[in-house]
């Protein structure tokens, strides 16, 4: 299993290869994160909410 990257502005983890693809900066991404949060549903999630989240997909809770 491949390990996934935080962002340090968005909070989003993405692969290696994800980041690659979307012309993203590695820089811009951590490997030390803690837990993950997954939005599904944008309009009935208190997570997503409560963390400004607007997009579906998998999110760190926390990125050092």
């Amino acid at each position: 299993m491949v390990k996934k990257l935080a962002s340090y502005n968005t909070k989003e983890l993405l692969s290696p290869t994800e980041i690659k693809e979307r012309n993203l900066d590695k820089k811009d991404f951590s490997s030390n994160w803690q837990g993950r949060a997954i939005i599904i549903d944008l309009e009935n999630s208190k997570i997503a909410k409560q963390m400004g989240i607007t997009q579906k997909g998998e999110y760190t809770i926390k990125v050092r």
